[in-house]
Parts: C-alpha cells; sequence; structure tokens
C-alpha cells in the first residue's frame, strides 16, 4: 500500500498525534524503543549550502517497525521546491511484512510540532508560575506554521503571536495568516515561549533578548556543526533534550556551546518529579527528530486509513 501526501494529510490530526508522540517519548526514555542513530551521507550536489544530505533512520518499537529516508536540500527553496522530502517504510514486527509505503513529508512536519506540543505541555506548568501568553517565532517556514497549530491545542492561553524571519514578506504573509505580528527578531526573542525553526548555521536568537525565565523550543538548524542559539542563550538555560543522546550527538547548540543536558522530556513527562525545573531560569527544549516520532505518526495513519476501509 502507498500512501499519498494527501491521504495523510486527510487522515492524520494533532488530536491523534501529540498523545501519541508523548507516549513515544516516555517509551524512548524508558528504554522500550530500538533506535540506532541516524546515518546521514553528504548528496556531494554542490560545494556550498545547497549540498544536500540523505538520511537513514531505522526504528522498531511496539507491534511495528520501519525506517524513514529523509532528505534535506537548503537550496530547495530558491527552486520553489520543500526542503526535507521523506518516505517512510512500515513493516509488521511479528513477521516482517511490509504494512504501508507512505510519503513522509507531512508526517515530519507535524511530528516535529508534535513533539514540541507534548514537551511543552510537561514543562510549562513546571516551568512558569502562570501560564504564559506571548509567543515568538524565528522563522516562518512549514515549522513556524506547524508549531502555531500544534501548540494551540496544548496552550489555548497563547494571545500575542510574533513572527521573525530573514525574509520579511514571508514573515507579513504567515503573521496576516494566523492572526500574529510581523515584528524584529528582537521582539520575538522577548516573548514569554520562543521557537527558533529556521536553518541558519549561525545564531538567530540571543540571549541578551530573552526573559529571564523564557522557555525556548529549538527544532531548526539540525547539524554538529549549526545552531540557532549563541552561547549567552545555551549556557544560561537548563537544556532539556528530546533524546539525550541523538541531542549530543547532532546538536550543534549543544556541541558547540558546551552546554550540559540536563534531563530528557520522556523522564519529565513520565515523572515530572525526576527534573527540577526551574522557574527563575530559562529553559531551552531542544529537538533533532527521531525515527521513533517518524513510526509512531506512520502508524496512526496506517491504522485510521484500515479503519476507514474496513467502515
Amino acid at each position: 500500500m502507498y500512501v499519498s501526501e494527501q491521504e495523510v494529510r486527510a487522515v492524520l490530526t494533532y488530536e491523534a498525534l501529540i498523545p501519541a508522540i508523548r507516549q513515544a517519548l516516555i517509551d524512548y526514555s524508558a528504554g522500550r524503543v530500538n533506535q540506532p542513530p541516524r546515518m546521514i551521507l553528504r548528496a556531494g550536489n554542490a560545494d556550498d549550502y545547497r549540498n544536500g544530505w540523505f538520511g537513514v533512520m531505522p526504528v522498531v518499537s511496539g507491534d511495528v517497525m520501519g525506517v524513514k529516508t529523509v532528505t534535506f536540500y537548503a537550496g530547495n527553496d530558491e527552486l520553489g521546491l520543500h526542503t526535507h522530502m521523506a518516505i517512510i517504510e512500515l513493516m509488521k514486527r511479528a513477521t516482517g511484512e511490509p504494512l504501508a509505503i507512505m510519503d513522509g513529508r507531512l508526517i515530519t512536519e507535524m511530528r516535529t510540532a508534535a513533539v514540541s506540543a507534548a514537551a511543552f505541555s510537561g514543562i510549562a506548568p513546571l516551568h512558569f508560575q502562570s501560564a504564559p501568553t506571548s509567543f515568538g517565532i524565528i522563522g516562518s517556514g512549514v515549522q513556524a506554521r506547524a508549531h502555531i497549530d500544534a501548540l494551540k491545542h496544548v496552550w489555548p492561553e497563547m494571545r500575542d503571536i510574533r513572527i521573525s524571519s530573514r525574509n520579511a514578506a514571508n514573515a507579513a504573509r504567515l503573521a496576516d495568516e494566523t492572526n500574529a505580528r510581523a515584528v524584529t527578531a528582537e521582539e520575538a526573542g522577548a516573548a514569554d515561549v520562543v521557537l527558533t525553526a529556521t536553518t541558519s548555521p549561525v545564531p538567530v536568537l540571543k540571549g541578551s533578548w530573552l526573559k529571564p525565565n523564557a522557555l525556548v523550543i529549538a527544532v531548526g538548524a539540525s547539524g554538529a556543526s549549526l545552531r540557532e542559539l549563541d552561547d549567552e542563550a545555551m549556557l544560561s538555560s537548563y537544556v532539556i533534550a528530546e533524546g539525550r543522546s541523538s541531542v549530543e550527538r547532532e546538536s550543534g547548540d549543544v556541541l558547540l556551546s558546551g552546554a550540559k543536558v540536563k534531563a530528557e522530556i520522556g523522564e519529565i513527562l513520565a515523572d515530572p518529579s525526576v527534573a527540577r525545573i526551574p522557574r527563575d531560569q530559562r529553559v531551552v527544549f531542544k529537538s533533532v527528530g527521531m525515527a521513533i516520532e517518524d513510526i509512531t505518526a506512520a502508524r496512526l495513519v496506517w491504522k485510521s486509513i484500515g479503519r476507514a476501509t474496513n467502515q
């Protein structure tokens, strides 16, 4: 069975995905997921920033196993193409039977935002004295839009949405479409909660802009030599990882700043008492994307299509 992006879009919802991702993160931290490190190969198609990469992400979890193959080409923006594209193969764990092959671009988009939403729901009550209201976004691509959609499911108090981008026209367009404001990066960085969702190889968020108890959700610029947050932002923060080994291996924000990961989000979601998340210090949640998230979303799609077919 091949499942197109259009079919994925028709059945995959944040209402189902966020709680499923929450449980997947708990399972991962509890050691119930067999997930080796992501393998990344350079495409060699260019000598500059347009040089793409090809990643292979296998995982075994629950009653399924699978692999996502994903590509990232920063230069695709100039060609009117998506920068990230992916294919997911889903298999039955008990027998190895192929269950489905599906387009993984939208799944990657939605699961990334769903991870942030699950993390926010676990961190925010422990970190803020009262519910935050302002949301600053640095970046105006698919992840900026997806995070607004996903976080609304767990953050009803969100009121003031601020969007900053190196492309002012894109920021203004997204702001118009989401009832937000297009602002400078400094104003976005001064919100209660700040999302960085860019492909920048150098910091786009300065620690000097952040509130003393800001929550930063950093999802962009994955790679050991890339970073979105400067040293002050990282070193003044309590760092929580999506997956400790993945972030410590692949995040330039962590590696280049020397910041230490204090906790893993699955541990906090399972038992909030394991991490003493500070109320008077900044918190950074860093994610780089893991195969367990893709397979969790793919399983939801497969189950939903199966139910629809049997009706």
